[in-house]
């Protein structure tokens, strides 16, 4: 990827999760890039492309994150998911789902593809899930799903750290098999 590419999605990212998507226009990116408007028109064709892009490799970002918690204790992997995805929302001082907010800001339209992309996104977590643990049932990886998603939104609103203590507490108690 050339330089000025991450550059522009680095910037984008961080404007368009600090402001949201339709309130961040392409001018601000590239004035805060200090990178030419034709420029971005080689590496993008619209916004919306940007946006995609920025959301693809906050994906991309955040399995390479959660892989790092992964051990060879096939009984604690749901348990090192949960302390990774802890440790994320620590790190980033969660403004909530980035995600969640986009398809927000774009839910008029189920076909558009940031609804679709954010969807993907939503499915693929749940497939690297069951992918890391065949004995889980759906039940039990949308149970999972929900104790990511409902801590991603709970560390907007209350103490983080908390947050994540209980998360990881109700990990344990649901889904580590007694020994």
């Amino acid at each position: 990827m050339s330089k000025k590419r991450e550059t522009l999605l680095i910037v984008a990212e961080k404007l368009f999760y600090e402001h949201g998507f339709h309130a961040i226009g392409l001018k601000q990116i590239i004035t805060e890039a200090d990178i030419a408007i034709m420029t971005l028109y080689n590496h993008f064709a619209s916004k919306d492309e940007l946006i995609v892009e920025v959301l693809k490799r906050r994906e991309q970002q955040y399995m390479e994150y959660l892989h790092r918690f992964l051990t060879d204790d096939r009984e604690a992997i749901l348990l090192n998911l949960a302390k990774g995805h802890a440790q994320r929302l620590m790190d980033i001082q969660s403004r909530g789902c980035m995600f969640l907010r986009a398809k927000e800001e774009f839910a008029g339209d189920p076909t558009h593809p940031v609804v679709q992309t954010v969807n993907r996104h939503k499915e693929n977590v749940m497939k690297f899930i069951e992918q890391l643990d065949s004995s889980l049932t759906s039940q039990q990886i949308l149970q999972f799903s929900l104790l990511l998603e409902g801590s991603t939104a709970l560390a907007e609103t209350e103490d983080t750290a908390t947050v994540c203590a209980q998360l990881i507490d109700m990990t344990e108690k649901l889904f580590v098999r007694a020994a």
